[in-house]
């Protein structure tokens, strides 16, 4: 006998279906998504991960050959609808092949104040106006891998909780603690300096400190900068923190892909602590 939670997907105008419709759209997907107070969980793994981090859902979209998969996922809210159709039938829909699996819908949680969030912090990465899905997503992964206590987010910065961002990050969005800055950066560096943190940039600038030579131990509260590729950090920005920090190139490259850049820095925070002995995240 087949699970009550699942309905069978036979008109593609039903409401109900409204969450999934024309996720091919960036634009229109972050703004809808954001109004709606929802976002999109991909995978299995990624499912699992926000469902343990609590994050609740409000349906489930899968072909019919993976709903035994993720049957131990949606049955824990017998609530919660499935809905199960043709796989061609739901790329027609959602404009996209769910080669995944499925895709859950999520009610979108309450960001954190900032205080919140760097209450215990000691290491913070602060991603400013980065606007592709895939580097926020790889930036995430790199925080929560290599020990980043928590991850702010500029006002103008791409959504954490997109669904790309999401896949990247292979759920680990829902493991870093983070939120949106209202205003950057003076406010945000404002805050940042009332929370004990030193601020660094990481920018190709005249006298930017070589990260080997910066002191990185465990008296210092550090928050890592990080700006979009090309134009990099905004001159305000760059006037407002405490430092610049430049990672030393070699084979003429002048830099690395922002994602790249945050690994490298994490680490390098990551290892002096464990030198030092304290507790590395």
């Amino acid at each position: 006998m087949e699970h009550a939670q699942l309905q069978r997907i036979t008109d593609l105008g039903d409401p109900a279906l409204d969450d999934y419709l024309r996720m091919t759209d960036v634009r229109l997907r972050s703004r809808v998504e954001v109004e709606r107070g929802l976002f999109m969980a991909e995978s299995y793994e990624v499912i699992s991960r926000a469902v343990d981090a609590g994050m609740e859902p409000r349906s489930f979209l899968m072909s019919e050959k993976w709903k035994d998969k993720f049957a131990p996922l949606y049955e824990q809210f017998p609530e919660v609808p499935v809905y199960v159709g043709d796989g061609d039938l739901i790329e027609q829909f959602t404009g996209f092949h769910l080669h995944r699996g499925a895709l859950a819908s999520m009610q979108r949680p309450v960001l954190p104040e900032v205080a919140e969030v760097l209450r215990t912090a000691r290491t913070v990465a602060v991603i400013e106006d980065i606007v592709d899905h895939t580097n926020v997503g790889a930036l995430f992964r790199s925080a929560a891998a290599l020990g980043v206590d928590a991850v702010l987010v500029t006002p103008q910065c791409a959504d954490p909780l997109y669904r790309r961002s999401i896949r990247v990050s292979m759920g680990t969005v829902f493991q870093v603690p983070w939120t949106r800055l209202e205003a950057w950066p003076r406010d945000g560096v404002e805050l940042l300096h009332e929370a004990g943190f030193d601020v660094l940039a990481l920018a190709l600038t005249d006298g930017a400190v070589a990260l080997e030579h910066l002191d990185l131990g465990p008296d210092r509260k550090v928050a890592f900068v990080l700006g979009a590729e090309g134009h990099g950090l905004k001159p305000a920005t760059l006037a407002a923190v405490d430092q610049h920090v430049v990672i030393p190139m070699a084979g003429g490259v002048d830099s690395l892909n922002v994602a790249a850049a945050s690994a490298v820095v994490f680490w390098q925070r990551r290892a002096a602590l464990i030198a030092s002995g304290a507790p590395a995240g």
